[in-house]
């Protein structure tokens, strides 16, 4: 596996006010870092922690690229 996919396996990057309402839930419910990085927020965790955060930010309507 090459670094950048193993880099997006393992966190996302989104804008600060995309994740407002859900930053509280998302740590509560899953085992991740949420930094604050600027006007983004990255959400830093196992491969399999990001698809479950992944999946859960899209089913609140946020897409993760």
């Amino acid at each position: 596996m090459d670094a950048s996919r193993l880099r997006d396996s393992t966190q996302i990057l989104l804008p600060d006010e995309t994740l407002a309402e859900l930053r509280t839930e998302i740590n509560e419910q899953f085992v991740v870092t949420v930094r604050q990085e600027g006007s983004h927020v990255r959400i830093i965790g196992s491969p399999t922690e990001i698809k479950h955060v992944s999946e859960f930010l899209t089913r609140h309507g946020i897409t993760v690229a």
